[in-house]
């Protein structure tokens, strides 16, 4: 049977869920970002017990299958770029219809109908956020960086960073306060009023 859950978004995510499931008896196959495959059918007091636990960790079991899409959305956008270490080759157009097997506009209209926001915003912002990290670690200089994160010129990626962060990426290398947003807040809101334009 599988499960989708909600801002499971890291490692860390993917311990408590299975500890949770442990706690319950219930024995799993595939924990992985946002989805848990696991052996036996769930019963109706152990999906509510798993739910309250889910949310005492931030977490949340996900039921409708256009949330369920929409989660399926953002973790493979993650996965891509925070937990990818390859240099993007494919456009994420094409990396979300061929991993979802959906059409890419219907999935791009039910991203920003129920996200109030679309996916090329939303990977923005990841795509920033990852840019953060690495100029963090210093193992890249920024023409490299721009060429691992599939940008057309160091340029474009500067342009982008500073539409989101204010700061050009060499500023933000200078900060001693180097601010970073956990990925699971990242896009998460209607509020968002991030520049992209």
């Amino acid at each position: 049977m599988k499960l989708f859950i909600k801002y499971m978004v890291s490692n860390r995510c993917k311990m408590a869920v299975k500890e949770e499931l442990k706690k319950l008896g219930l024995h799993f196959i595939v924990v992985d970002l946002g989805e848990v495959e696991i052996m036996e059918d769930i019963s109706a007091a152990q999906r509510g017990e798993l739910k309250l636990a889910l949310l005492q960790s931030g977490l949340e079991l996900v039921d409708d299958k256009r949330a369920i899409l929409i989660e399926k959305i953002k973790n493979s956008i993650i996965e891509m770029i925070h937990q990818n270490d390859e240099k993007m080759t494919i456009t994420f157009s094409n990396f979300l219809s061929c991993k979802l097997n959906h059409n890419y506009t219907y999935m791009a209209n039910l991203f920003s109908e129920v996200q109030g926001t679309t996916i090329e915003q939303f990977i923005i912002l990841h795509k920033v956020e990852h840019i953060k990290e690495l100029i963090i670690y210093g193992e890249l200089n920024i023409t490299e960086i721009a060429d691992k994160m599939n940008y057309s010129s160091v340029a474009h990626l500067s342009t982008q960073f500073k539409k989101v962060t204010g700061l050009t990426p060499s500023h933000f290398k200078k900060l001693k306060d180097r601010r970073r947003t956990p990925i699971e807040e990242i896009g998460n809101t209607k509020q968002d009023n991030t520049n992209f334009g």
